[in-house]
């Protein structure tokens, strides 16, 4: 795992494979199939192990807040996003790759952890927006995590492609800082189900 962490970090999840994984830690291919079944489920484990991270660090920061606005709120909650780039890196990757070929049995357990760290978050988030229902919550959870992995590839490409961007004025607006941007979208969001949630009480 740690193998698979590194070599993801420094290339990109998409671009690893077993056998480079198995390379990494003097293993043959073969042998390495005898722990794990894909890679794709080493990488859902390091996904179960980022979420139980982040979790834990975001709920730490935002118990930490007093009396917090909404743009204080979305503030932490980008920037404990945009300072785990791998992990932004799995969130894109999950849903497109990494469900799809592991058994049931390893998704199962999976989508367990991280449906308990998304209630742990809820909680939390409600502890400083208290306005907001269980709904509301996970709500944001699910926008945040989304655009933070969207926005991770697209803050990223690769060498040629950023000196394009950097090289035609036009294509500026492809230039995407992660933090900032999703700080806006979820302070939108917030604010809106802030003044929802008034209106409905």
């Amino acid at each position: 795992l740690h193998a698979a962490r590194s070599l993801g970090t420094d290339n990109g999840i998409s671009k690893v494979t077993l056998t480079d994984i198995a390379d990494a830690v003097g293993m043959h291919k073969s042998a390495m199939l005898r722990y794990y079944e894909t890679r794709e489920e080493i990488f859902l484990r390091l996904t179960a192990d980022a979420w139980q991270e982040w979790s834990a660090a975001l709920c730490h920061e935002l118990h930490m807040l007093r009396q917090p606005q909404t743009g204080e709120v979305a503030a932490t909650i980008a920037r404990t996003l945009a300072s785990r780039g791998f992990f932004c890196d799995l969130l894109a990757q999950t849903p497109l790759h990494l469900e799809r070929n592991v058994s049931l049995g390893t998704l199962r357990e999976y989508k367990l952890i991280a449906l308990a760290e998304v209630d742990r978050l809820a909680t939390a988030i409600r502890s400083v927006s208290p306005s907001l229902n269980e709904q509301d919550a996970a709500d944001i959870i699910a926008t945040a995590t989304s655009l933070a992995g969207t926005f991770w590839h697209v803050a990223t490409p690769g060498p040629e492609v950023a000196g394009l961007y950097r090289s035609d004025p036009r294509l500026a607006h492809a230039v995407v800082e992660i933090e900032p941007r999703v700080t806006r979208i979820l302070i939108a969001l917030l604010d809106g189900m802030t003044n929802a949630a008034a209106r409905r009480n």
